[in-house]
């Protein structure tokens, strides 16, 4: 099991004939490298973790865990963005990206079929 500490991420919604959620996590490349991205496989259950900063700990179905700073919703990397964005269209309208966390990823229904 991995864990994952993104940069920027945001969350995505998945419809069709299993509706679930998937955490979409970037990081920023330097010099040598590019940006970089990480979609996890269906969230299946969600912590919330007030510190200093405050974060969200998504588990996905294979068992990662992703870290997500509150303070990091949203893609900046054009990049990265593009990727998910090609997704979403190809998805054939399945797929969306939550612009914005009007509601605390708590208290969404994160269901997956197994």
């Amino acid at each position: 099991m991995n864990e994952y500490v993104p940069e920027e991420w945001v969350l995505v919604k998945i419809g069709g004939t299993d509706p679930h959620y998937r955490v979409f996590g970037s990081w920023r490349g330097g010099y040598l490298n590019g940006d970089s991205w990480r979609m996890n496989s269906g969230i299946v259950d969600c912590q919330e973790y007030e510190d200093e900063e405050g974060y969200y700990s998504f588990t996905g179905h294979s068992g990662s865990t992703y870290l997500c700073h509150k303070e990091s919703y949203g893609i900046g990397s054009p990049y990265n963005m593009s990727v998910l964005q090609n997704y979403c269209e190809r998805s054939g309208g399945h797929m969306e990206i939550v612009k914005e966390l009007t509601e605390n990823p708590l208290h969404m229904d994160w269901i997956i079929s197994k």
